[in-house]
């Protein structure tokens, strides 16, 4: 018997109100924009007051002991050089990482179905459906990617499987409802290699299916062999925690990639509805980065999604380049991050088997 496309649901989709072209499956269901009063309105609430922003710097006692550690993590660099420096200069390029999240809820709904296993139905006798964003839904925590199904209710029904027609039982796969398959022994010989008569299959070259147990038919993967489906529409339920981040680039040579390395020291965390740009920041770049990203997301998600708070950070990632002098020779290294990690390319110490 060959299978049977899937039939629509018993609910007619164009009937249910609210519910309107709601499709089959996972293949992304249809969304439904948030109701207009569910972004906050800010209102006349003031923007975040400006503040004196402090910039600590790194010491050479901190910038010699950085090298040393990181000297001795390697197994061919000498010490002497870490140990023996002269200090010419220390240069603070401190970059600064900007970081808005806004953490947002979008619904979607999709016809599913399963066994039905004689439980009691949800129907619309029990009541009008309610509207997507009309189910109450426990928020988990914020700014952390999670996803809910549940059924909405009042949106079940019963229906025979199409697959089986309504038999709870299908053709075995394996032996395509004959019963019996090529015998494993002589593999449809009927004897084995002396020539004498195979003793598992009698000679047949057939065996008893071992799947079906020589029925040649098997229970209904769609309906669990019992016939019926459950059909119903689900809710599906996407908090995403959306990301913009910013890193201003100071142009020292140095790799920006090894920033992801490492944590900075955070200078500015603002946490509300929805932020207001950043003003008056000593790095014009940050200002203009969070205006931009905080426009972007209202732009991006405003419409599509629920905005249920939004978070922007400013990081100090310290970044130092220590100029100095070993046996009259001027060597330069990078000091970088809270945990004082070090980029040294041109170390004077390097074993020929180092790796740079």
């Amino acid at each position: 018997m060959s299978q049977v496309p899937s039939a629509p649901p018993v609910y007619d989709v164009n009937n249910i109100a609210g519910y309107e072209g709601t499709t089959d499956g996972d293949g992304g269901g249809r969304y439904f924009p948030p109701p207009p009063n569910s972004v906050p309105d800010r209102g006349d609430e003031p923007p975040p007051a400006l503040r004196n922003w402090t910039i600590p710097a790194i010491s050479e006692d901190e910038a010699q002991e950085a090298l040393i550690q990181y000297v001795a993590s390697k197994c061919c660099y000498g010490k002497a050089p870490a140990k023996e420096m002269m200090f010419q200069d220390l240069q603070s390029f401190n970059t600064y990482r900007y970081r808005l999240e806004t953490f947002t809820e979008s619904r979607s709904t999709v016809w599913k179905t399963e066994p039905y296993n004689g439980e009691i139905v949800d129907s619309y006798l029990c009541g009008a459906p309610p509207l997507p964003w009309d189910i109450i839904v426990d928020i988990p925590v914020m700014f952390t990617d999670q996803k809910k199904k549940i059924k909405v209710p009042h949106t079940s029904s019963v229906k025979g499987c199409p697959c089986c027609g309504c038999s709870g039982r299908r053709p075995c796969q394996k032996c395509r409802g004959l019963t019996r398959q090529q015998c494993w022994v002589c593999h449809g010989k009927g004897y084995r290699m002396n020539n004498e008569r195979c003793t598992e299959c009698l000679g047949t070259g057939t065996s008893m299916c071992d799947k079906c147990s020589g029925l040649g038919t098997t229970a209904c993967s769609d309906c669990g062999g019992r016939g019926q489906l459950l059909s119903y529409i689900e809710l599906q339920v996407v908090w995403k925690n959306n990301v913009f981040e910013y890193l201003a680039d100071q142009r020292t040579g140095f790799p920006t990639e090894l920033f992801k390395e490492v944590s900075g020291q955070k200078l500015f965390v603002d946490e509300q509805y929805m932020v207001y740009p950043v003003t008056g920041f000593p790095e014009g770049s940050i200002n203009q980065a969070s205006r931009n990203a905080i426009e972007q997301h209202k732009t991006q998600f405003g419409s599509t999604a629920r905005i249920l708070r939004e978070r922007q950070t400013i990081e100090l990632l310290f970044l130092t380049r220590v100029e100095y002098e070993w046996h009259r020779k001027s060597y330069s290294y990078f000091v970088y991050g809270n945990e004082h990690k070090v980029y040294a390319e041109n170390y004077p110490r390097k074993c020929c088997c180092a790796i740079l």
